[in-house]
């Protein structure tokens, strides 16, 4: 098999390329550093100097700016995704995962380290609240009202469910050891135990798990795809990425890549793009065939984004 690349942030130099290519943007999360990719010749363009440890990151309401979280040096970038120009900085405790609310009104900010969730007014980002959690919130998903955050606590072995309109905690439930990424999908809560092999499907209204899905050691991750015909999900122990089906929640295909996949970004034309986190590399991967290519990049890749072409001047 083939194999290569993946997505990340920044700066100027990109302006002067002819402007065809979607562009990968990568958070190297070992080395400090984000790069730039070529999607088409795989190159990488270039490659930014962090403060520290970039893990996530997330597209602006608008598309406007892309926001690159580095959690060990507690800042963020705000990063024009079409050239990689630096906009600016924020300082920022400890941004580890972060999003935005889906009515765009607040950008919320979970510290793995400091035990803290962030709620802020997205327009700042200016500090509404600050709660302290009980240990390691990772992950998160919104209900589609945008009124209630979901939070995984990955010491606690628990999702919190947290009122943006109170800004209170309104709930804790166990969901299993370590738990990592989250979605909602369709009233339910589908939740990465990457301390186990699966991952668990929440009811947020009773509280309860309905059901796990099998998919390897170090369950992660999970992502819809664009056209909302599958869910796509990583185990980065088994280094497994699994199709799911979005109806039955039965396991589809999976696919066997090397290097601990870790977090995914889907390109216009289909294809999916995942970081190999314990391999440094990025993988692109046909979802038809599941062929795939891979390109090295930084040291323990961690957030991908692809930024799509852009018309040809």
């Amino acid at each position: 098999m083939r194999r290569l690349a993946a997505c990340l942030i920044l700066p100027l130099l990109l302006l002067a390329r002819p402007a065809a290519a979607d562009l990968i943007y990568v958070l190297n999360s070992g080395d400090s550093s984000i790069s730039v990719l070529d999607a088409i010749t795989r190159e990488e363009l270039r490659r930014i100097p962090a403060l520290r440890e970039v893990h996530h990151l997330v597209l602006a309401p608008g598309g406007r700016e892309l926001l690159i979280a580095d959690s060990g040096g507690n800042e963020i970038f705000f990063v024009d995704p079409a050239s990689g120009e630096v906009r600016r900085r924020e300082r920022i405790s400890n941004p580890y995962h972060l999003d935005f609310s889906p009515d765009g009104r607040h950008l919320v900010i979970a510290s793995l380290r400091r035990n803290q969730v962030d709620i802020y007014d997205a327009q700042g980002p200016t500090l509404l609240t600050r709660l302290r959690t009980p240990d390691k919130p990772s992950h998160m998903a919104f209900r589609p009202d945008g009124k209630v955050v979901y939070v995984t606590l990955q010491g606690s072995g628990t999702v919190i469910a947290v009122s943006l309109e109170t800004r209170e905690v309104l709930w804790e439930a166990p969901i299993g050891r370590e738990p990592a990424g989250i979605v909602w999908h369709r009233g339910r809560l589908i939740v990465g135990i990457m301390g186990s092999d699966h991952f668990a499907v929440l009811n947020p209204e009773t509280r309860e798990v309905e059901r796990q899905i099998p998919v390897g050691r170090g369950a992660h991750t999970i992502f819809a795809a664009p056209d909302g015909k599958a869910l796509w999900a990583t185990s980065r122990v088994q280094s497994r990425i699994a199709e799911i089906d979005p109806t039955t929640l039965e396991v589809r295909r999976i696919f066997d890549i090397p290097g601990g996949p870790d977090c995914i970004a889907f390109d216009p034309d289909g294809r999916l793009w995942a970081t190999l986190r314990w391999a440094g590399r990025i993988a692109r991967i046909d979802t038809r065939t599941g062929e795939y290519e891979t390109i090295r990049v930084g040291r323990s890749p961690h957030g991908i984004f692809v930024q799509p072409r852009r018309a040809e001047n």
